[in-house]
């Protein structure tokens, strides 16, 4: 006798092996087929049986996907594609309930009414559907399956506190991304799953997830169609969906169908509400937690038996009612919606006048609507294939390819790459059709490569956007306790597994800026742990390290390279500045010892190198007495010493202690005693370092720019010109030394009758006369400001050489002449001596005009302004304040600040004569320098009358021409 065909209705909630209980007894039968209702659940089913029997004996038939090798045994299909006719031995569909779904509904009632396996048919679903199954199938059996679980409802949890392997559920696009960036700030990111990714993306981004890539998963509603994941934990994030019409609150079995992917295999799962969902009710709690739903009552029905003849008959077969109860007429689908618009087109009209045409158009009008745009525009698009596969038989390769060519662009954000998804869905489905186009296997093969291509970038995007990889390995790591192992580049750039997570900054770790929160407090942790080898090395490498590699700031920061390890801190002795290292405390006390140990034996030698000269004094055993004593003050004063502060010293001083402490380089100048070597750039900089820090500054001010010699007198700390060796005078501070050489040029003048300033005071200040008079007054001394008329160069040197009478023509032999007399070089190079003829009109004499002078070198009349500077003596008490900090003052009996000793004043005698009674030579200029027979005395041997400053710019050119003299 003939086998009997066995039904079999398998039922119970999720979590019951209903899926694999099915997969088993299929392969037990020669042939199968088994109808899932996702691509992504049929491609799980379908990689899983392939692992089993291997590629040659399994199909996948969906939609969009078309794998069917020439002996193919079992079938994997979406519930849509199910082959019908085939005589599969088994046939099974899962997710029977879905029978009451108001989209698809019709679909799977129609399986559970005609798909019948010859030997086995099983239905797979919710205990909902057994009253509706029993009174639709006569001799069906039941198999009742247990939960292998607990299923717990444990209330509300902010997204915060969500636990690991937890899913978000969102039944939106904008919320399921926005909890995915919520998750990435919090927790290192999330996977995403949604039912409009392809199967490729899915898998993806479901293997982030389950490999332990990412804790937490977001998704639609999909994951509740047998998806099996590791998942602990589901929370609703909203408890109302749009459903294609209108928005609506979940049934308490559609809760359940998701609810129940928590707890996989015999591990308990828990379900719960966040973010805005509100909390379930008691009774709704309940049911879902002992599966006690309302039956299904009602199965959404529509005709198979379709008559073909006419469009009009086609849609009236469509819209047939059913003649059972249980049964519902399903709404219009948009495959019906579709066909009522082609019909009333005419150009459709004209073609579809016969069985085949109406039957083609049908299947056109099956196309899913994946772009999602307007009814009307999927409207276009089916007439235009419907057309051209009427006239043509086929759809134009040139058509199809430039339609493809404009989805295959792998830029742009996520929204742009999932619309060119779904828009290369519809080719992929239409390049399954059999007989469409001309080359299938190619146009299969182009529109599965552009859909893969798709596929990855937007899984790049996804992961790029909602998964912080460097968080979410640093976390795995540590949640297996892990070795982790961190890599630090030659710039200090520190990464774990790639991933960049800091840098180090000498011997501290900083961790990523862009990280924040709980994420930053997780990469410190993992990171420094992981850091404490390369800590150790690199100690040793700083203390082997010369002193060339390290240097201190302006702000006393010690560095080495560009990283900072330390800095200075008050020590005993300004000289003698302590250490603080900038080391972690888990690199440990014997790393943070050894880079302080390093620190100080350099900043020791960096004092020891540059203040040698300093030092040596109080090493010199051979001063004793007031020049000891002198010698402890420069160095406490880090050498430089302001000499009104030590006049009474000075003055004590014999000369033979004096001549001791010049050897060792102090010198006493009439305004500062110093040590000029001590004046360089680099002993300056850290003088003033060590004298801020000493002084207990917060911030310390930076050194002027080398080569100066002046600079703007700014106000700054009481103490600072002097540390940084300048003197304030005026608007502007000059330095120490070049003031010297001033005042040995202002012992010459005489500072009662008045003086001219000269070219070369001019010339060692680097001063125009305007701010050369206002260092004056600085200095203590008046400065009278005056104009006259303004007279040639050449003029000058007649009323100063009488006796030689020039030629018009040839300036330069008249200086020529003048100094083969013997006398001083007038024009100190070849362009002065230019410079003096190019002033002097060439004229000849018959170029004069009657009545004008033969004379062609007469003086300009344009003025100029010069300045008599006197000493202002008494009435000089009003100078600026150094606040300015220290500008000149006269102190005593019209001294400037610091004139201690006779030297220090400016000398010159009673005026005599012409220049008592403010005599003038030819000029009209007030004649300046000492009365005739007058004595001085200066400290140094006398000037030599033609010697050439060495600060002039010319002095090298002036050199030479002395020489060829």
């Amino acid at each position: 006798m003939a086998e009997q065909p066995r039904i079999l209705a398998v039922l119970g909630p999720t979590n019951t092996g209903k899926t694999h209980y099915a997969i088993e007894r299929m392969l037990g039968y020669p042939t199968g087929v088994i109808g899932l209702p996702l691509r992504l659940l049929a491609r799980e089913v379908y990689d899983r049986i392939v692992r089993a029997r291997g590629p040659s004996v399994v199909a996948l038939v969906t939609g969009e996907e078309r794998i069917v090798p020439p002996r193919v045994k079992y079938w994997v299909c979406t519930v849509e594609a199910m082959p019908e006719g085939i005589g599969a031995d088994f046939v099974a569909v899962d997710e029977i309930q879905l029978c009451a779904d108001p989209e698809r509904g019709h679909v799977f009632t129609d399986r559970l009414l005609r798909m019948r396996g010859l030997r086995e048919t099983q239905f797979l679903g919710a205990a909902t559907m057994r009253n509706t199954i029993k009174a639709l199938i006569p001799g069906v059996e039941f198999l009742t399956r247990q939960r292998l679980s607990q299923l717990t409802y444990t209330g509300s949890k902010k997204i915060s506190r969500m636990p690991e392997r937890s899913a978000i559920v969102g039944f939106s696009v904008d919320n399921v991304y926005a909890i995915a960036e919520l998750l990435r700030r919090q927790k290192g990111g999330a996977a995403v799953v949604m039912g409009a990714l392809s199967p490729r993306t899915r898998n993806a981004q479901v293997d982030l997830y389950q490999n332990g890539d990412v804790d937490y998963l977001v998704a639609t509603d999909a994951i509740g169609m047998g998806l099996n994941l590791d998942i602990d934990h589901v929370a609703f994030s909203s408890l109302t969906k749009f459903d294609g019409r209108r928005m609506r609150h979940l049934m308490p079995n559609e809760l359940a169908q998701i609810a129940g992917r928590a707890g996989r295999g015999m591990a308990h799962g828990t379900f719960g509400v966040t973010g805005e969902a509100s909390d379930l009710d008691p009774e709704v709690a309940e049911a879902i937690m002992e599966h006690r739903f309302a039956p299904i009552r009602k199965l959404e029905w529509r005709s198979a038996a379709l008559r073909t003849g006419t469009v009009p008959a086609l849609i009236a077969s469509l819209e047939q009612k059913p003649q059972h109860e249980l049964l519902a007429l399903a709404r219009d689908a948009d495959d019906l919606t579709a066909l009522r618009r082609l019909a009333e087109s005419p150009l459709t009209k004209a073609r579809a006048t016969n069985g085949n045409a109406v039957k083609l158009l049908w299947d056109v009008c099956r196309i899913p609507d994946f772009r999602g745009i307007s009814r009307a525009e999927h409207a276009d698009l089916l007439e235009k294939i419907f057309c051209d596969l009427h006239e043509l038989g086929r759809i134009p390769d040139d058509w199809l390819a430039g339609q493809i060519k404009r989805i295959d662009r792998t830029d742009g954000d996520i929204d742009t790459l999932s619309k060119r998804l779904a828009y290369i869905r519809t080719w992929t489905y239409v390049a399954q059709r059999k007989g469409w186009v001309d080359d299938e296997t190619h146009w299969r093969g182009a529109t599965r490569a552009v859909e893969d291509r798709l596929s990855d970038a937007l899984h790049g995007a996804l992961t790029q956007r909602f998964v912080d990889r460097r968080t979410s390995v640093l976390m795995r790591r540590l949640k297996q306790k892990e070795a982790i192992v961190a890599e630090v580049n030659e710039t200090g750039n520190v990464t774990v597994d790639g991933e960049f997570v800091g840098r180090l900054d000498g011997f501290r770790f900083v961790p990523d800026k862009a990280a924040s929160g709980q994420e930053a407090k997780m990469l410190s942790q993992a990171s420094v742990s992981a850091l404490a080898p390369h800590f150790n090395l690199r100690a040793d490498r700083f203390y082997n390290a010369p002193d060339t590699d390290i240097d201190f700031t302006e702000q006393g920061g010690l560095m080495w390279g560009k990283d900072a390890v330390g800095k200075l801190i008050p020590g005993p002795d300004p000289m003698k500045p302590g250490i603080k290292a900038f080391v972690d405390d888990v690199a440990g006390t014997d790393v943070g010892q050894k880079v302080e140990r390093r620190l100080q034996h350099y900043i020791d030698r960096k004092i020891a190198t540059l203040f040698e000269p300093l030092l040596n004094i109080g090493r010199d055993e051979t001063l004793t007495g007031l020049a000891r004593g002198f010698g402890f003050r420069m160095t406490e004063a880090m050498g430089i010493i302001p000499r009104g502060e030590v006049a009474d010293e000075v003055k004590s001083l014999e000369q033979d202690a004096r001549g001791a402490l010049r050897k060792h380089g102090v010198r006493f100048g009439q305004f500062t005693v110093f040590m000029p070597l001590l004046l360089k750039p680099a002993p300056t900089r850290l003088r003033l370092v060590l004298w801020a820090l000493a002084t207990g500054m917060d911030e310390f001010p930076e050194a002027p720019p080398p080569g100066l010699v002046t600079v703007p007198a700014a106000r700054m700390p009481q103490g600072y010109y002097t540390m940084a060796g300048y003197r304030a005078a005026g608007a502007r501070a000059i330095r120490i030394d070049m003031l010297e050489r001033l005042a040995d040029m202002l012992r010459a003048e005489d500072s009662r009758a008045g003086f001219e300033a000269r070219a070369d005071m001019l010339s060692i200040t680097g001063m125009t006369l305007e701010q050369f008079a206002d260092l004056m007054i600085g200095l203590g001394y008046k400065a009278e400001r005056n104009e006259r008329e303004k007279v040639k160069a050449v003029d000058r040197i007649m009323d100063e050489v009488p006796g030689v009478e020039p030629e018009p023509e040839s300036v330069r032999d008249v200086i020529e002449q003048i100094e083969e007399e013997g006398i001083a070089p007038i024009a100190e190079t070849v362009d002065d001596a230019a410079e003096i003829e190019a002033e002097i009109p060439q004229m000849s004499e018959t170029e004069v005009a009657p009545g004008t002078p033969a004379d062609p070198i007469a003086p300009s009349v344009e003025p100029e302004v010069y300045y008599i500077f006197t000493w202002a003596g008494r009435a000089r008490r009003n100078a600026p304040a150094e606040g300015a900090e220290g500008a000149a003052r006269p102190r005593g009996r019209g001294k400037p600040q610091g004139a201690a000793d006779r030297s220090d004043k400016p000398k010159g005698g009673r005026p005599q004569g012409e220049r008592a009674k403010g005599g003038k030579q030819k000029d009209g200029r007030p004649r300046t320098g000492k009365p005739e027979g007058a004595k001085t005395h200066s400290a140094g041997p006398a000037p030599k009358k033609d010697r050439i400053d060495p600060d002039n710019p010319f002095a090298a050119a002036l050199m030479g021409l002395k020489s060829d003299k």
